[in-house]
């Protein structure tokens, strides 16, 4: 795979040089580099925990990217995150969960023209807790209880992962991940409650 990354690389910085395609370079070369984190997790290469709030970080790049092929969505993100908060895991895996939230955020919020996105999180004893709401329609009672199932989605054109791999990553790092609706107003949300990790 670093022979295949290293290939895309070397092809975006040569497009880079063109002004007209510099901003779609950068773009590859960010998509290129969350896929070596990634590939890097996969291989076990990082065994502290990350920062969440530069995973955030990452995954709010990561939709800033994907916004154009969501024509005419603008998605505002708010972060309320406590401070050096780290989480057991690593930071390819918990960037893919925020990337997938933010992601299925954004495509909920599309139908209005965008949205907010509001990312909260706090140390609770042992435990992180972290939540990700939108302002987008919220989720049907009748299918909160089958959205972390493999193939699931509501659309026809989608494979219905992006969730399920969330919960499986939430799972795997020893905490639990739950959907649910806003109180009082419109919007998903889902919480999740993961181990902090233990400090250096």
């Amino acid at each position: 795979m670093n022979n295949v990354f290293e290939t895309i690389s070397e092809a975006a910085e040569l497009v880079s040089t063109d002004p007209e395609w510099a901003n779609l370079a950068a773009a590859i070369q960010r998509s290129v580099d969350r896929g070596r984190r990634i590939v890097g997790c996969y291989a076990g290469q990082s065994r502290s925990g990350p920062d969440l709030e530069v995973a955030v970080d990452r995954a709010a790049t990561f939709l800033h990217d994907f916004l154009p092929h969501l024509p005419g969505t603008k998605v505002k993100l708010l972060k309320k995150i406590q401070a050096g908060l780290r989480v057991q895991g690593d930071s390819g895996d918990w960037e893919r969960v925020f990337m997938n939230l933010f992601l299925n955020a954004a495509q909920a919020m599309k139908e209005s023209g965008g949205g907010e996105i509001e990312v909260v999180s706090q140390l609770r004893d042992s435990m992180v807790e972290m939540s990700v709401a939108d302002s987008g329609p919220g989720i049907p009672e009748s299918i909160l209880a089958k959205i972390f199932h493999p193939r699931f989605s509501t659309k026809t054109k989608q494979a219905g992962l992006g969730l399920h791999i969330v919960h499986t990553i939430v799972q795997q790092n020893g905490g639990v991940v739950k959907a649910g609706n806003r109180d009082g107003g419109r919007g998903a949300v889902f919480t999740i409650l993961a181990p902090a990790a233990e400090p250096d």
